[in-house]
């Protein structure tokens, strides 16, 4: 019947869940048990060892390493008898620490650690019918390389992922692999491979017997001495999370061993047994449920490569402890030194994306502090929390103890205060692949990424790859051909573009609550709203229609009393961080208290940063210039005075329309482009002030350190103004067409 149905009906052979789907079904399962589990109050890391103990009972049963069906009918039999769960899996996993009898069955010795002791958490009987129901499923198809993300979701209370959004799919990992462990252990073979053949040429040529077995035996020694050195290689993931990059690691490696034995058993040498195992794979990682989840997806990657090839599972015990995988900080020891990573002939991996902006409200101000003095001197004081591992892979490979390294970052590792680790790299190795911008998924969210692999070892020119092209170099900032990395800051443009104004706070009201306040009497200080209230502009109100909103802009130097008597502002302020019949909100000394940043505790009423020189500059001028830091189209805008930027916009203190016009100019737009960097999913180009503009080379004698009056007679800048005005008065009759807009004062 199957025959026919594989001619006639093909659909009906397929299987009813593909593995990704299975993965999921039992994900989610597992996820809700181990939620509940905690609920009970049973430590997160003791539910994740017993729940990695389950999902590994129901993996061993399908592979016939636990005898007909032990599990399932241990669970079908504590359906009528709940409470008899915990001592019945107590028996199991005891049976399977040490080998032993369970009943009249003999189970074999498992261990490896996951099997440590017999202890087992009691289930009730909602519990063990959601078990059942995983463990019907075909767990021999379980997908190795997404099974332990996928759990770190119900295992791991700080995980936020939706199921399965952050696994790394197999083409995004092997970006990395196949430069960095594949195709540079292909070619030693093929190297090798050519030895052989060689050798095995001469054998049959020879003249005497002894002369052929000595050509022969050379042969068997370049393939016992390359199965030994992929045997003995090593790969370590220093951030090895749920272990998706060591389980496909493993599997190439082995991959690449079975398909050298069958090289050898073609060419007449005696085909050699499969020996590279889990050893080979080494991993660091700090959260222990996520460690212990990388040793279980290993082993069953392990034992499914085995049953798939046609090989048995190693047995005495048939889990081998994987000390490999360590439970501990990468980066730091507990006494604030730097860490060791074991030697490796390769760094792989994917470490933690935390901006340096936020380490310190992620990490803690200490533990940030502590991180950046270890590597005080190699990396500046202000770079993301990726740069560390970046440079301790730099550092191992220098040193000898590693050959080549591959690792994702976010695609500003070559940008700003980034560039430095990247530098370094340059200078000391070679960067012989990279990836610029790749879009990547982190913990759910969509991000754009940067694939960097990185050697002593430089290839030859044209070999080096970039973006998927040959290239003859890889500058620090990823890119090829001139290095626009080195560029400097030019002294003539430092200072004369501007951060706008960080409020950190509830600073923005909408424009109708603005002039209602500002149409209110004087408050008792003397003074109306108006001196305290400014228009305020964002990136979206550059971009779309302006959204109206202003700014509460009370004075730096008065204290909370005297803020206090701007009423209405105030009390708007105040009210939005103290609710008093909103008990959620708290009160207004508990928010204060709670606030990490001493600002936000003692200057709560004053934006963060005000910018007092951009506002200094800008006041003294008819109008300005700004654009939006982040946006894929870059446009330049005229604002004026009361107007005030947000710090998503640049702005540039000049009212003429020369400095206008260079920076709208083709070329400045292809600078930007070339030493700014992308962001987030959209990939939106990003204008960095420091690196873009203050390196910018503006036309001699137009620079921004000139007042526009000294230049009012050249022809050059009066050729740029010309065009730059009729390009602003088009736009804007095109945005605000004069018969469609009717223009009104503001109340003041």
């Amino acid at each position: 019947m199957k025959l026919k149905w594989a001619f006639a009906e093909p659909e009906r052979l397929k299987p009813a869940k593909s593995r990704h789907a299975l993965t999921e079904e039992a994900a989610a399962t597992f996820a809700s048990l181990a939620k509940r589990l905690r609920e009970r109050g049973h430590e997160a890391e003791q539910v994740a060892h017993f729940v990695n103990r389950l999902v590994f009972c129901m993996f061993a049963e399908d592979v016939d390493l636990l005898p007909n069906r032990m599990f399932q009918r241990m669970l079908e039999h504590c359906q009528r008898e709940p409470e008899a769960f915990e001592s019945h899996a107590a028996m199991l996993f005891g049976a399977m620490q040490r080998g032993g009898p369970v009943g009249f069955e003999r189970v074999e010795w498992f261990n490896g650690g996951l099997f440590d002791d017999d202890k087992a958490l009691p289930l009730e009987r909602k519990d063990l019918e959601e078990v059942l129901a995983a463990a019907r499923l075909d767990w021999s198809a379980v997908d190795h390389a997404i099974l332990g993300t996928l759990f770190e979701r119900g295992l791991d209370p700080d995980k936020r992922s939706q199921l399965g959004a952050h696994y790394t799919d197999r083409d995004k990992i092997m970006l990395i692999l196949n430069p960095v462990v594949v195709e540079p252990l292909f070619r030693e073979w093929e190297a090798t491979k050519a030895e052989i053949e060689t050798a095995l040429a001469a054998e049959k040529v020879a003249r005497s017997k002894s002369a052929a077995t000595r050509h022969h035996n050379r042969a068997r020694e370049l393939q016992t001495a390359f199965l030994e050195r992929l045997r003995t290689f090593r790969v370590l993931d220093p951030a090895c999370g749920s272990g998706n990059f060591l389980n496909i690691v493993l599997t190439e490696l082995k991959n690449l061993e079975h398909r050298i034995n069958l090289d050898c058993e073609t060419l007449g040498l005696d085909r050699g047994f499969p020996t590279v195992g889990p050893e080979c794979v080494l991993g660091i990682e700090l959260n222990p449920c996520a460690a212990e989840l990388a040793r279980v997806s290993i082993w069953i990657a392990e034992i499914q490569w085995m049953r798939r090839n046609g090989f048995a599972a190693s047995r005495n015990p048939i889990l081998k402890p994987l000390d490999t995988i360590e439970c501990r900080d990468a980066i730091l020891n507990e006494d604030g030194t730097e860490t060791a990573w074991p030697a490796a002939d390769a760094i792989v991996g994917n470490p933690p994306f935390l901006g340096a902006k936020i380490m310190k409200g992620s990490l803690g101000v200490l533990e940030t502090e502590r991180i950046r003095g270890a590597f005080k001197g190699r990396l500046p004081g202000f770079t993301d929390l990726v740069c560390y591992w970046f440079e301790k892979a730099r550092d191992l490979i220098v040193s000898g103890s590693a050959q080549r390294a591959g690792l994702v970052a976010t695609n500003s590792i070559a940008k700003n205060t980034n560039l430095p680790v990247m530098r370094r790299i340059v200078s000391d190795l070679t960067i012989y692949e990279a990836h610029a911008d790749e879009p990547w998924v982190v913990e759910g969210a969509a991000v754009r990424v940067a694939v960097v692999c990185f050697a002593a070892e430089a290839p030859p020119k044209g070999k080096r790859i970039l973006n998927g092209i040959p290239v003859n170099r890889i500058n620090a900032n990823l890119t090829t051909g001139i290095d626009l990395s080195e560029t400097a800051v030019l002294l003539e443009n430092r200072g004369r573009s501007m951060l706008g104004i960080q409020k950190s706070g509830p600073f923005d009201v909408d424009g109708k609550t603005a002039r209602a306040w500002l149409r209110l009497p004087s408050n008792p200080n003397g003074q109306t709203n108006a001196f305290v209230l400014r228009p305020y502009w964002n990136g979206d109100d550059l971009t779309a229609r302006p959204r109206d909103v202003w700014f509460i802009d009370l004075p730096a130097d008065e204290g909370e009393p005297e803020a206090a008597l701007w009423e209405a502002p105030f009390g708007h302020l105040k009210g939005a961080l103290y609710d008093p019949d909103d008990p959620e909100l708290g009160t207004l000394e508990k928010v204060r208290q709670g606030a990490r940043d001493r600002h936000a505790r003692d200057k709560w009423w004053i934006a963060y940063w005000r910018r007092p020189e951009m506002r200094r500059q800008i006041e003294a001028l008819s109008r300005y210039i700004v654009t939006g830091e982040t946006s894929e189209h870059r446009t330049f805008i005229w604002l004026s005075y009361p107007v005030l930027p947000d710090k998503k916009l640049i702005a540039f203190p000049r009212d003429d329309d020369t400095a206008f016009g260079i920076l709208h100019s083709r070329i400045h737009e292809v600078w930007a482009t070339a030493f700014g960097n992308r962001m987030g999913k959209g990939n939106q180009r990003r204008y960095n002030n420091s690196t873009t503009f203050e390196t910018f080379p503006f036309p001699a004698g137009l620079t921004p350190d000139i007042p526009a009056a000294d230049y009012a007679d050249d022809p050059c800048a009066q050729a740029i103004a010309s065009v730059a005005a009729r390009l602003n008065e088009l736009r804007e009759a095109w945005l605000n067409p004069p018969d469609l807009v009717v223009r009104v004062p503001e109340v003041v």
